[in-house]
């Protein structure tokens, strides 16, 4: 008997243990011409050991597809909808009784993101997210769906004014009072959680000669202490988060939870895209798998076990941007691996982080310009523009521009109202200086003006009023 009881209680501990580890999920993003159908997507993730996936809208073909799959359903209000959802209670009921209902509980959604980076979206939407959030939730009320179905929204990284080092992490303070305050008192209220978007990439892509390698993906290191706190940080990942964890601390939100809801790293890249590279994008999110899987939270927060949704499944070649943006996939869209690394507990049994002879901090191929970052030299390339491609239609173009006036960080305060290059008031004439500023500011590299086909690069300066268009930044 006594030997049944501690078979059981192993047992027990070892059934709690697995359930107390964190969570993977993939976002499953369609920006692109051949991926395959929705039921085959379906097949691949339920075949891969996937039980959440995250979508960007709420596609009928997709939550179909998902209908009695058992995977969790993260589905998306897109930015545009912001301002109706915000303003119309109707709007917010129809939304959800279309979207989520209608669907529900046979497609197994447990959260709705409304919106996705909103602080960074070009059309000044952020006064909408709250009223927007808290609408769309009163809707799940309407269908007795509050309980089941969670409501967030997904920030950048960006949303933080200081994150380094990580217990010195705090929010921008023009969003403190208007919207993180009321934000985190909803998801207090709401039983919710904060979403948030963390790409160490991009840190480790801008500072090569500050992070090294083996600490942006996750590999052996000797690991970096925290000043204000003591806490030593293993992983670029963990200090990222923390800094969240330490701007939620600082406004009195320690017992909000977060969910990583986009993190990835890229298999191909151009020169100055450092560290872009199969071997690469394998270890970081093998490491980070095994890294969540196996629990334990942050140094920070030891007790949080994370859920974190990879980006993406596939590649997606209509994206605008580098030629990173269009090589964050997990997958081909043949389905075949662009990688091979696990997703479950089971397959962490065999898998190993094999580094090649150039993983390491040799990976840095870009070659420096007058003592600054990476790219090639501008004094050899001659001068050359990226100009809109206006045969693409005004849609296209619309897209691209508010790409590169957001998360691609181009300068569009010149064709704002009023300033310098604002006439000829057109999407093409306004489009063209925003590609071009992209392309100067990504020193001019091959990839930097595509936007999906909607820029091509010029030898001739282009004209387009009094407007200058610069030729280096």
């Amino acid at each position: 008997m006594e030997h049944f009881l501690v078979s059981l209680f192993l047992l027990l501990i070892s059934v709690f243990t697995i359930a107390d580890c964190g969570s993977i999920g993939v976002n499953y993003g369609r920006i692109a011409s051949n991926l395959p159908s929705a039921s085959k997507v379906v097949k691949l993730l339920k075949s891969q050991g996937l039980n959440r996936v995250k979508v960007y809208d709420t596609d009928p073909a997709v939550l179909h597809a998902l209908s009695g799959s058992g995977i969790k359903v993260t589905v998306d209000l897109p930015n545009e909808q912001l301002f109706a959802a915000a303003k119309s209670t109707s709007f917010a009921n129809t939304w959800v009784q279309q979207n989520v209902a209608a669907y529900y509980p046979h497609t197994e959604i447990e959260a709705i993101a409304v919106g996705n980076e909103v602080f960074v979206d070009p059309h000044n939407t952020t006064k909408f997210l709250l009223h927007a959030m808290k609408n769309i939730h009163q809707a799940l009320v309407k269908f007795n769906l509050q309980s089941d179905i969670k409501v967030s929204s997904p920030i950048a990284l960006s949303a933080l004014q200081n994150s380094y080092p990580s217990s010195a992490g705090s929010f921008r303070p023009e969003l403190v009072e208007p919207v993180f305050k009321p934000m985190l008192d909803f998801l207090r209220q709401t039983g919710s959680f904060l979403m948030v978007n963390a790409y160490p990439f991009f840190a480790y892509e801008s500072n090569t000669d500050v992070i090294s390698l083996d600490y942006a993906l996750f590999r052996e290191n000797p690991g970096v202490v925290d000043t204000g706190n003591g806490l030593r940080y293993f992983s670029l990942f963990d200090a990222q988060i923390d800094a969240v964890f330490a701007a939620m601390s600082a406004l009195k939100y320690d017992d909000i939870k977060l969910v990583v809801t986009e993190t990835g790293w890229p298999s191909k890249g151009v020169e100055n895209e450092n560290g872009a590279s199969i071997q690469n994008a394998a270890a970081y999110n093998g490491n980070l798998v095994r890294r969540i899987l196996t629990g334990g939270g942050t140094p920070l927060r030891p007790k949080a076990d994370l859920t974190v949704y990879l980006f993406a499944l596939f590649n997606e070649n209509m994206k605008f941007g580098p030629t990173s943006e269009r090589n964050y996939g997990l997958f081909y869209p043949n389905e075949e691996k662009v990688y091979d690394i696990p997703f479950t507990v089971e397959g962490l049994k065999n898998y190993q982080d094999n580094p090649s002879p150039v993983s390491g901090n040799q990976q840095r191929v870009a070659t420096p310009v007058n003592g600054g970052g990476g790219g090639v030299s501008k004094s050899t390339t001659g001068n050359t523009w990226c100009v809109a491609n206006g045969e693409v239609g005004k849609e296209k173009l619309q897209a691209a521009l508010d790409y590169a006036c957001g998360e691609g960080g181009a300068d569009c305060h010149p064709i704002q109202r009023g300033s310098t290059c604002y006439d000829p008031n057109t999407i093409e004439a306004h489009a063209s200086f925003a590609f071009n500023s992209y392309y100067q500011k990504n020193g001019r590299q091959m990839g930097a003006c595509y936007f999906g086909g909607a820029a091509y690069v010029v030898t001739q300066p282009p004209k387009y009023g009094n407007c200058e268009f610069p030729t280096g930044y």
